[in-house]
């Protein structure tokens, strides 16, 4: 892989912030976009735009192709065993919330239990608590180690014949850990629990494998993986996915409503479609296609093997920083390319805002994870993530810069 080249492919690069080169370092918040998606949408907007499934049209028939199309190709990129096991959606919190209100409306109830880790993102935490209220099931909650990593064995001892679905991020958008989803997976299946894997920071970055993996759901954005926004996916095992009620009503997702005397008859749509209530982000599906394309093309293991090295020479030189405090497991071999650090004497807002004027791109804040950061004792912390286009020289800046703020 060669990043100086991928870097030509996005043209917000080019930019400058506050007369300094962008350096963007904001990845796990969303990615840029390479030419060959903006030109995709630009395409479909300018040639090919009609609603899809609902027309014998040129326009509505060629929408509908390239739609189809994209989720034969999304589906083989995280190796489905059919495309119609792939569910279209607003992002990751829409995919998680599908499974949460279908699930626990129809298949969880009082005496049940749904087990969570307590490293995730508020998309896989609040959609639960809302549902219990509603249902009165309970919520188990699996600690984290201090460094940030899974307490395996408490999440697998909180596993239970009670547990009907276990829910755990694959990578942690605050710490960059990756967790050991064929081991939990296992532990759930012993237990006939399902497994509900968020991927937004996994899919986009490494080679993700839902039947190796043996994951019953998978849930990912578009936007973290050079997809537009407002486009996500849920992946779920076809004969689950069946047994399960609709998420949304409207159009597209019925196949018959007719009317005796005063009773209503439906009958749904088959899938995919039964979930994919309403006119759908269509060009967002065909964008999010030509990002698979453009990151197949690079190879997902050219990817994690990039980001890793970044990882790498980013912590290495940030150790030798004063009155840096960095957070998340020693072992980089553990981690994606996330490193989430405080500045001593400074919040994590004035550290991004002190680094925006020289052109570089932090986040701040909880990151959507406050849980985590109270078991690491913070109100908020600075991250920098990385992505392909992304380069030593760039970091090499980025510590430059912290050299002169923080002698």
């Amino acid at each position: 892989m060669d990043p100086q080249a991928i870097r030509q492919d996005f043209p917000i690069l080019n930019r400058k912030i506050n007369g300094n080169p962008l350096i963007y370092f904001d990845n796990a918040a969303t990615s840029q976009k390479p030419r060959q998606v903006i030109d995709t949408l630009t395409d479909y907007y300018t040639n090919h735009n009609g609603n899809i499934h609902r027309a014998i049209h040129t326009l509505s028939s060629e929408a509908t192709e390239l739609f189809e199309k994209a989720r034969e190709r999304i589906g083989k990129f995280i190796n489905t065993t059919s495309p119609s096991e792939v569910i279209f959606t607003r992002g990751t919190t829409e995919a998680i919330n599908l499974v949460a209100y279908s699930l626990g409306c129809g298949n969880i109830g009082s005496g049940d239990e749904v087990l969570i880790s307590l490293m995730e993102h508020h998309s896989n935490i609040i959609p639960w608590e809302i549902i219990a209220q509603c249902k009165g099931f309970t919520i188990k909650y699996a600690n984290i180690n201090k460094d940030g990593t899974l307490n395996y064995d408490d999440f697998e001892s909180k596993i239970t014949k009670k547990t009907k679905i276990c829910c755990l991020s694959h990578v942690s958008n605050v710490t960059g850990v990756i967790n050991d989803i064929k081991r939990v997976t296992k532990a759930a299946h012993d237990n006939n629990a399902l497994m509900l894997v968020d991927g937004a920071q996994s899919v986009p970055h490494m080679k993700v494998n839902v039947r190796d993996l043996d994951i019953d759901f998978l849930a990912f954005s578009g936007h973290k993986m050079l997809g537009p926004t407002g486009i996500g996916v849920l992946y779920g095992k076809k004969e689950i996915l069946q047994k399960m009620p609709p998420f949304q009503g409207g159009g597209e997702m019925i196949k018959n409503v007719s009317f005796d005397k005063d009773q209503c008859n439906i009958s749904w749509n088959e899938l995919p479609w039964k979930f994919e209530a309403g006119t759908p982000d269509i060009a967002g599906v065909i964008g999010l296609g030509a990002a698979v394309d453009y990151l197949e093309n690079l190879g997902m293991n050219n990817v994690f093997n990039h980001e890793k090295e970044l990882t790498q020479y980013a912590v290495e030189h940030l150790k030798k920083c004063n009155n840096i405090t960095l957070y998340g497991p020693n072992d980089l071999s553990q981690r994606c390319g996330i490193i989430p650090f405080s500045i001593n004497g400074f919040s994590s807002h004035d550290t991004a805002a002190m680094f925006n004027e020289y052109g570089i791109a932090l986040r701040s804040g909880y990151h959507c994870a406050q849980p985590l950061h109270q078991i690491f004792k913070l109100s908020s912390t600075a991250r920098a993530s990385f992505y392909v286009y992304n380069t030593k020289t760039e970091i090499d800046r980025f510590i430059e810069i912290l050299g002169e703020l923080i002698p």
